[in-house]
């Protein structure tokens, strides 16, 4: 794991009395590694410390302890609150596909080395997907455990129970007895693979979530999406998630947006200028981008398109389409027919 990477303390929530019940000092243990026991245990939900010492920390608890299993172990007492507010949008989310989604975007607010999404299945089964648990840097065995069973609690979690996980491959060993681990998964589990992977139905993405409330949902997001700021992300990513959720509200002004972002309009201008853009390009595009979506998957009247991007009335919808898809919106949305089912009104 990388040295210099910083994961949420709440990671390793419940540990330290897990070591207290194998008989460790959980105290020390931990200042061993620098990692503050109270952070740990939520006295600071925001607390961040070095990703490569959470490892470390598994890796020394289940060799001094004599406890091959403990991040089995751990996994059993965790679930999606380690998550924090990333928790409440991949949990009111409408299919678990939106949740895997939403957890594969935000999941830097947690970790920034950790990823998590849909893969082709490992053994070429039809009807089989890939859930797959990895991080950037490689994971200690413990951890990929750990990782493994959480994300499995938390499928099984949204899914209301069983959901027809089919084998779990894992890219290390047998650290325990492999009972222990069919016992855990309540499936097949095969070693030494290349990744960590849940193997399920590939109809379990689109079933849909019972109890989300999608308004929540975009709550949270907005949350994530003001409050953290994604590794790496530029300026004209930020201006864009700003404009995204602003079209059709009303105007789009590069002032309302430099206020939202906490910048001066010239200073705003003056770092989209450095990363090779400006403000109206970027409006643009995302008006592209939308139209495009309206146009060719919804029935929806011209008139509603074009009030819905941003544009004050139909006239300006078409000369807009004209120039970014060479056709007028009627002879786009005519020619996405041909290929697709016919688009369903949404309300």
């Amino acid at each position: 794991m990388g040295a210099g990477s910083l994961t949420r303390a709440r990671a390793l929530r419940g540990l330290p009395q897990l070591v207290g019940e194998l008989g460790g000092d959980p105290a020390a243990l931990f200042a061993r590694f620098r990692i503050p026991v109270d952070a740990v245990e939520g006295a600071d939900p925001d607390a961040l410390v070095p990703t490569r010492s959470m490892g470390r920390v598994l890796e020394t608890a289940a060799s001094e302890l004599g406890c091959p299993d403990l991040g089995l172990r751990l996994a059993e007492r965790q679930g999606p609150e380690i998550l924090g507010p990333l928790a409440v949008a991949v949990q009111n989310s409408a299919t678990l596909g939106a949740a895997l989604d939403c957890a594969s975007r935000y999941l830097y607010v947690h970790s920034p080395v950790l990823t998590v999404g849909s893969v082709p299945d490992p053994e070429d089964v039809p009807g089989v997907t890939g859930l797959e648990y990895g991080s950037t840097e490689p994971l200690p065995p413990q951890a990929a455990d750990l990782g493994t069973g959480v994300l499995h609690r938390i499928v099984r979690l949204l899914a209301g129970g069983a959901y027809g996980l089919r084998s779990v491959h894992l890219p290390h060993p047998p650290l325990t007895a492999p009972d222990r681990y069919r016992a855990f998964f309540a499936a097949e589990v095969r070693f030494d693979r290349p990744a960590a992977v849940l193997r399920v139905p590939s109809d379990l993405v689109v079933r849909p979530l019972a109890g989300g409330d999608e308004t929540v949902r975009a709550i949270a997001i907005d949350y994530l999406e003001t409050h953290f700021d994604r590794p790496g992300r530029t300026v004209a990513d930020r201006v864009r998630t700003a404009v995204d959720r602003s079209l059709g509200s009303g105007p789009v002004r590069v002032g309302a947006v430099a206020r939202l972002l906490r910048v001066h309009p010239r200073t705003l201008q003056r770092h989209l200028a450095g990363e090779g853009t400006t403000f109206e390009r970027i409006v643009d595009d995302a008006r592209r981008e939308l139209a495009q979506r309206l146009i060719t998957r919804t029935d929806l009247p011209f008139t509603q398109v074009a009030g819905m991007v941003g544009l004050a009335e139909q006239s300006a919808l078409t000369r807009s389409a004209r120039r970014w898809f060479g056709v007028p919106p009627r002879e786009l949305r005519r020619g996405a027919s041909g290929d697709q089912p016919r688009p369903v009104r949404i309300s």
